[in-house]
């Protein structure tokens, strides 16, 4: 803008210039004062031209001196916020860390509390296809008594399966309680308290997967007792009560060899 304004000056300066000269040098009209007056004119227009292309220039200085200050205020600015979003980014990312060790430590937490409760809490097991709830002391004393019985100890597994039933009078292992003490007397030659504990489990569930087992069992031990008589019907009872069981084909050759 400055550049263009003192281009103007100039030929205005030069058009006036080219009038005035040629007129004097052919014509002979003006005089010197004239002609000095019309140089002082066009002096005063072109110092009156500089001032203003100076006062542009101070000006157009002084507005790239602010825009400058403006600038660097600015990058100062962009500088400072960007150190800011670094410290905000650092942060979050502590505290995402924090957060995620906080769950961390609460889901340790939370399962550690559901595995100590469910050494106490009653749970669902299925025995010989029957499905109950028993307490986890529960559940652990029946497979103890049944391990000492697995490892041939008759009399502590007696022993250990009287107390089970004794403790757990309702329990759900109750069936298999009494077949398991059934067997342990058996095999400790006490037919008479097998034979009442055998009848027991029949008793109390006659669709039992081991009730047929358990009508053989009595047979057995009657036979032991030498009550042959008493043991021909409960094979043959066996039979009519399950004929599909394998205790009743085995039932069906032991009433054969009876005599």
């Amino acid at each position: 803008m400055v550049l263009k304004s003192l281009r103007n000056v100039l030929l205005a300066a030069g058009c006036t210039l080219a009038l005035v000269l040629p007129f004097g040098a052919s014509a002979g009209l003006f005089e010197d004062d004239e002609a000095r007056k019309a140089i002082l004119d066009i002096r005063q227009r072109l110092d009156l031209s500089q001032q203003r292309t100076t006062e542009e220039l101070r000006k157009a200085n002084e507005d790239n001196a602010q825009l400058r200050r403006s600038l660097l205020d600015l990058s100062g600015q962009i500088d400072t916020l960007r150190t800011e979003m670094a410290k905000i980014r650092g942060q979050e990312e502590l505290m995402a860390r924090e957060l995620a060790e906080i769950q961390r430590r609460q889901k340790d937490l939370s399962q550690g509390v559901n595995d100590r409760l469910s050494k106490f809490e009653p749970s669902k097991v299925t025995v010989d296809g029957k499905e109950f709830v028993a307490d986890p002391a529960e559940k652990q004393e029946f497979e103890a008594a049944l391990a000492v019985l697995r490892k041939g100890e008759f009399a502590p597994a007696q022993t250990s399966f009287a107390n089970f039933l004794k403790r757990y009078p309702q329990t759900g292992y109750k069936p298999m309680a009494l077949f398991w003490l059934g067997n342990a007397q058996y095999a400790l030659r006490n037919y008479r308290d097998a034979v009442v504990n055998f009848r027991a489990l029949v008793a109390a569930d006659p669709e039992h997967v081991r009730a047929p087992e358990a009508v053989l069992a009595i047979a057995n031990c009657q036979v032991e007792l030498k009550d042959v008589k008493s043991a021909r019907k409960t094979l043959e009872d066996l039979v009519k009560a399950y004929p599909q069981s394998e205790a009743a084909s085995v039932a069906k050759e032991r009433l054969s060899k009876l005599k």
